[in-house]
């Protein structure tokens, strides 16, 4: 689940500052789009503003000449040439002085030449520098009448040279402010929106990623419970087919050649207590099966732990029940054994087991009349093959059959606990076994 949950939150951690950027960005750049627009608006408008102020007052400046009535006829007909509470037409004169003001009247007659902003630019002078020019828009700080405060403000100027007026009128430019802002907040909220979107999604993936993981898991565990399960049945089966051999070996072999003993002993005992018949010979024959049952039983011990595992190693081990395999089936076997280095208990055991088994299965099943077994060491680890000729069967159906096919799955189940491998081919004239064991599953 942190493997699925993980990266799945890393990544939408990573779309949503990627979008966060991208919006900043976005803002950024409909800012820079639009601003261009609304200051080409703004300029548009101031230049309307001034013409019709020109337009309003130009029959008193054609005709007037330097009448200075026209003149205050004029100045008070812009004074009342209002368009808003901070917006309003001013005149000075080339000088600096401030003839007409209608939100400062107190700065009328008076020189402004020397006005400065906070930054300390002089203002009148940029004004009057500009309309000298032949008339322009001027970008200054100017303190605003109706809050008292210094404001960014955006003028048009023109000059009026038969008077020596400057007239103009300026927008203060928090409409810019404004639609900036708007803007920056319209594009927040469409980040915020799709940032919920994002988590809303998210919670949906984790819920989604939990839930299934929590299914794998729970189908995980019962596949773990079904397989031990059957593990466990194979396990009792095994040591109840282990049991019932061992009991028949007993029954049908070592019980039959006591009998048979006892009463070779029981014969041999009437003939001294008669004095008839050659009782030499008949404790002879005892003896020779006495040694037979003594093989059997030797025999019978090998296969439940052959002490010569422990005592000479895996080589010796195998070879011997090669060798024994072939006198005892009267099948052909060579063996192919290579030099080994010290082979740990547990790997040895199972390496011998499979041997074992494999023999097992080819004397009861295969009908083989040669059997070739290898056993080698190399850097790619331990392995064990074992080829026969007999007629071979089908591998697949075996496996599906729960009591044909449990010694096959026991020999995997023992290299797989080991870390191994184990592999089977069957075709008529060629059955194949391998059993590999890594270098890993060979150290102490």
């Amino acid at each position: 689940m942190l493997l699925a949950a993980v990266p799945l939150v890393l990544a939408i951690g990573a779309v949503a500052w990627i979008v966060r950027q991208q919006s900043v960005q976005l803002a950024g750049a409909q800012i820079t789009a639009v601003q261009p627009i609304l200051l080409q608006a703004r300029q548009d408008e101031l230049k309307h503003f001034v013409q019709v102020g020109r337009g309003a007052i130009s029959q008193l400046y054609k005709n007037a000449g330097d009448d200075p009535a026209a003149q205050r006829e004029a100045l008070e007909l812009l004074r009342r040439m209002d368009f808003g509470e901070d917006n309003y037409f001013f005149v000075y004169d080339l000088n600096g002085k401030s003839l007409m003001h209608p939100r400062l009247p107190n700065l009328e007659g008076r020189s402004q030449w020397e006005l400065r902003d906070s930054a300390g630019n002089p203002i009148i002078q940029q004004l009057l520098g500009t309309a000298r020019k032949g008339g322009g828009f001027v970008d200054y700080m100017w303190n605003r009448p109706s809050t008292g405060r210094e404001e960014r403000k955006l003028g048009y100027v023109e000059l009026l040279p038969q008077w020596g007026w400057m007239i103009g009128t300026g927008l203060y430019l928090d409409n810019l402010q404004e639609t900036q802002a708007l803007i920056k907040t319209s594009t927040a909220a469409a980040v915020t929106q799709t940032l919920d979107q994002i988590l809303l999604v998210a919670c949906i993936a984790l819920a989604a990623v939990t839930a299934g993981g929590l299914a794998l898991n729970l189908y995980e565990q019962r596949a773990a419970d079904t397989k031990l399960r059957a593990m466990a049945h194979k396990v009792v089966l095994s040591q109840e087919t282990e049991r019932s051999r061992v009991a028949r070996e007993l029954h049908d072999g070592v019980s039959q050649w006591l009998a048979s003993v006892k009463f070779v002993f029981e014969s041999a005992l009437v003939q001294v207590e008669r004095g008839t018949g050659d009782a030499t010979a008949t404790l002879r024959n005892g003896l020779a099966q006495m040694r037979g049952v003594m093989a059997d039983v030797r025999r019978i011990s090998h296969d439940l732990r052959p002490t010569l595992l422990d005592d000479l190693g895996l080589s010796s081990a195998i070879e011997q029940i090669a060798r024994e395999f072939g006198e005892r089936s009267c099948v052909a076997v060579e063996a192919q054994i290579g030099l080994l280095p010290k082979i740990p208990e547990a790997a040895a055991t199972a390496m011998f087991r499979l041997a074992q088994e494999a023999l097992g299965n080819i004397a009861e099943h295969a009908q083989a009349k040669h059997v070739l077994l290898q056993l080698r060491y190399s850097d790619a680890g331990l392995e064990l093959r074992l080829r026969d000729d007999g007629c071979g069967f089908d591998v697949a159906g075996t496996l599906r059959q729960p009591r044909e096919g449990l010694g096959l799955t026991n020999m995997r189940e023992r290299m797989e606990t080991l870390g191994g491998h184990f592999g089977i081919q069957s075709a008529p004239g060629a059955t194949v076994v391998s059993a590999s064991l890594p270098p890993a599953a060979l150290k102490s």
